[in-house]
């Protein structure tokens, strides 16, 4: 059976969309190619890696890239995670495959108010969360539309 190639796309490959692609790798890695990419690169967020790697999922392996760079690759699908991905996905993306949106709250916009490092990084656990049940869903949760 030939995996199925996803996409996550976010706005900077920092954080939402690089949670999804280390879930994808460590829960769907028998169905699931996974990849993330960003409409920008913002470089890989230091507390995304941390509140993963406490769930038992290492991320330090993965980087930040532009989606330019999957040009090549034949995906059969793409996931924007944030509203911005969704509004400005790139359109030779969606000429050459489906594209859902499934948003997250962005743990960075969430934790610059936070008191705490301890408060800023629940943002994050919530995010990681919602997003491993989600991947956990793959790609059933997907089979409407």
């Amino acid at each position: 059976m030939n995996k199925l190639k996803i996409l996550f796309l976010c706005t900077g490959n920092s954080c939402r969309s690089q949670m999804a692609e280390g879930w994808a790798h460590a829960l769907k890695s028998g169905v699931i190619e996974p990849y993330s990419a960003g409409i920008e690169t913002h470089g890989m967020n230091p507390n995304a890696v941390k509140v993963m790697a406490e769930a038992g999922v290492d991320i330090t392996g993965q980087r930040s890239k532009k989606v330019d760079e999957l040009i090549d690759v034949p995906l059969d699908l793409v996931i924007t995670v944030c509203g911005h991905a969704d509004e400005t996905c790139p359109a030779w993306l969606g000429r050459k495959t489906r594209v859902v949106h499934v948003g997250f709250d962005d743990p960075p916009k969430l934790a610059k108010s936070a008191k705490t490092e301890e408060e800023a990084l629940a943002h994050y656990r919530r995010v990681r969360d919602e997003i491993k049940a989600f991947v956990q869903g793959l790609p059933q949760n997907l089979k409407q539309g």
